[in-house]
């Protein structure tokens, strides 16, 4: 296997990228984890994130505010 065929392999990302894609606190990425299945998997000690996964997530609706859309809804 020679290089160029590596050239559409999607880099893993870490926390801190994904922190930064997605303008959210380490906090809000371990809670989304933990409680709204979203996709990372750790390495080691480390989390790794493929944006397409985290993107196809967000799509999905797995990071709306559930608690709050109700609210939102009246005040329209």
């Amino acid at each position: 296997m020679n290089s160029n065929d590596n050239t559409n392999v999607e880099k893993w990302l870490s926390l801190k990228d994904i922190m930064e894609y997605l303008g959210v606190s380490r906090e809000s990425i371990f809670n989304w984890i933990e409680t709204r299945g979203m996709p990372g998997h750790k390495v080691g000690r480390l989390w790794k994130f493929k944006i397409s996964e985290v993107d196809d997530w967000i799509r999905s609706g797995g990071a709306a505010d559930k608690t709050n859309a109700s609210d939102d809804e009246k005040n329209e």
